[in-house]
């Protein structure tokens, strides 16, 4: 089974934008702050618009809900269908990640960033 985004891109011919979309779409097993498990059927997800994912108590407690990476803000991640209900569109054919990506946050600094960031909804960020 094919997990990095070169093995996958390769085992089904597909082009570099289909390969950059799905390492947008990729499926991280942890937290990048606390390293809490987050499996693909978790609720506990949460993404920002780079795909930095974290779980919802670390992005409710320690981020305010501001990624620490971008700016932006959180929604919860997207299930992906364990079973293949329709064209191969399911965790068998686009396996979750294994490859953790773990970086503890200094939440000191964090806690700096601009009032005015924090007070603005996301579509205004």
């Amino acid at each position: 089974m094919p997990v990095s985004k070169e093995e996958i891109c390769l085992t089904y011919n597909l082009t570099e934008d289909e390969c950059d979309m799905i390492e947008a779409l990729a499926l991280h097993p942890t937290c990048e702050h606390c390293n809490k498990a987050l499996p693909p059927a978790s609720l506990e997800a949460r993404i920002g618009s780079f795909e930095c994912t974290f779980c919802a108590t670390c992005v409710e407690n320690v981020m305010g809900n501001v990624c620490p990476n971008c700016s932006g803000g959180f929604a919860p991640h997207p299930i992906r269908p364990a079973q293949n209900w329709r064209n191969g569109n399911d965790l068998g054919d686009f396996p979750a990640r294994r490859l953790m990506k773990h970086k503890l946050l200094n939440t000191a600094t964090h806690a700096n960033f601009p009032y005015e960031i924090r007070s603005l909804v996301h579509k205004e960020r």
